[in-house]
């Protein structure tokens, strides 16, 4: 991903309208994500209701909610572990005309554990496709478990207590991700199911 962004970066240098790689752009993921946040009932706030993107990429998703047709003004934090990432949602958000206040990037990689999150937890965190990444890579920890087994947890801790977590997820089926991010038995702590939106797999916790 390093290498996708730095190349973005670099066209954008040379053509400044470029805004970047847009992930899902092809199924019009972030059009239905934001079609469900709009639908849901009760409604969320467009004024204090606040958003996390992991895995940001440019932007584009926090971008469409702070916009016009999106109607959010809420906090919103875009993380993501590749700093050109970063540099580029950046640089895309103060062409916006943005305050970091209001949509904010940060490099951050969520697996780190040995980095404390201190931004706090949030009504709304989004994943589109980070999970899906994650779960490819077959790095272990300490304990020998892979490194996507402790997503869950991190992601808990980010978000508020009655928020949301939406999945949007190419490799995954809905039950596969409900056994991800569900607590089994009652004996785990996890996400509660709430619903989908069609292809791609939009699932929301």
């Amino acid at each position: 991903w390093d290498s996708t962004y730095t190349h973005d970066l670099h066209t954008k240098s040379q053509t400044p309208t470029h805004t970047g790689t847009t992930w899902f752009a092809d199924s019009c993921a972030s059009a239905k994500t934001l079609s469900y946040l709009r639908s849901l009932s009760p409604a969320l706030s467009p004024t204090t209701t606040t958003f996390l993107d992991l895995g940001t990429g440019n932007g584009e998703m926090l971008f469409l909610l702070r916009s016009p047709e999106g109607g959010f003004t809420g906090r919103m934090l875009g993380i993501d572990y590749a700093a050109a990432s970063v540099d580029l949602a950046s640089r895309i958000a103060a062409e916006k005309g943005y305050e970091e206040t209001e949509v904010g990037f940060k490099e951050w990689d969520i697996l780190d554990t040995r980095r404390e999150w201190g931004e706090g937890a949030f009504d709304v965190v989004l994943d589109k496709g980070t999970f899906d990444a994650v779960s490819l890579n077959a790095e272990t920890d300490a304990e020998g478990k892979r490194v996507c087994e402790g997503y869950r947890g991190r992601v808990l801790g980010m978000v508020k207590k009655g928020g949301r977590f939406l999945v949007t997820s190419c490799n995954w089926t809905e039950e596969e991700l409900r056994g991800w991010f569900e607590g089994a038995g009652g004996q785990e702590v996890g996400f509660e199911w709430e619903g989908r939106v069609d292809y791609p797999t939009v699932c929301c916790f």
